[in-house]
């Protein structure tokens, strides 16, 4: 297996388009390596590049005068990073800061808004990703506004945790409430009634998820609301079309490390 096949193979955007497209998009792509905590573009900041991350998560953070701040919609191997490169402004909508490292693949903003002129399938297939991007954040706005900080703990940890391998998570509670707009002590507060639930453990900057169904069931209904504006978007994508060198591998995309919803 090669490495540039494996490689594509991990965001759900790239993996589903046709191997004509792959022709096109292929040399103008670059493999990179996200450091946590990164600032891959600013609000109101002219876009250079857009990302579509493998298996790093970026943080869409929007910020305030008196330096509040609040994440809005989290990116990973679903989707991309810098929707505005071609709608028409090339300025960021938010802050973009890496949270989980890992890698992404690149491409510059001019080559995007060129292949996405040039191809109405792949504008099409951007702009699938931006209506269920533009859900996500919606819905988290919403849940900020109205639900418990607890549950809004629980929506946000599965969010993460849809777009990673594993059940562990590297993260302290100052860095949660930064990202949730909250005082610090509503994070403790919430993950000491998770943790007392038996539904995480939590030390030092680290939490492992004990029971996934368990927070899928205190969550509010937000979780379920944006999950599924991305799960239409992948079925509506269907099976993942692939490249040659990834059909000669037998290659097949995975849309998130995610398991099936629990219904009550």
């Amino acid at each position: 297996m090669t490495a540039t096949a494996s490689r594509f193979n991990e965001n759900q955007l790239l993996s589903t388009l046709s191997s004509a497209e792959w022709q096109h998009l292929e040399p103008d792509l670059e493999w990179v390596e996200l450091s946590a905590g990164t600032l891959l573009h600013s609000s109101g900041k002219a876009l250079r590049h857009v990302h579509f991350p493998a298996t790093a998560t970026v943080s869409l953070v929007s910020s305030m005068a008196d330096g509040a701040s609040a994440e809005v919609a989290v990116v990973g191997g679903e989707g991309m990073v810098g929707i505005c490169a071609f709608m028409g402004d090339a300025n960021a909508l938010s802050d973009a800061i890496v949270q989980r490292p890992g890698h992404a693949w690149r491409m510059s903003t001019a080559d995007v808004l060129h292949h996405t002129r040039r191809s109405p399938d792949f504008m099409q297939q951007l702009l699938g990703y931006t209506q269920a991007l533009f859900t996500h954040m919606a819905q988290s706005s919403a849940c900020n506004r109205h639900h418990a900080l607890d549950q809004q703990l629980c929506r946000w940890l599965l969010q993460h945790l849809d777009r990673q391998e594993g059940s562990d998570m590297q993260i302290t509670q100052e860095r949660i409430a930064s990202l949730l707009g909250v005082r610090r002590e509503g994070v403790t507060g919430g993950a000491l009634k998770l943790q007392k639930a038996g539904l995480i453990e939590y030390h030092r900057g680290h939490i492992s998820i004990l029971d996934r169904s368990g927070l899928e069931a205190r969550s509010c209904e937000c979780y379920g609301v944006v999950r599924q504006a991305y799960d239409r978007l992948s079925c509506a994508h269907g099976a993942p079309r692939r490249s040659p060198a990834m059909a000669q591998l037998g290659l097949v995309a995975p849309v998130f490390h995610r398991q099936p919803m629990q219904t009550a």
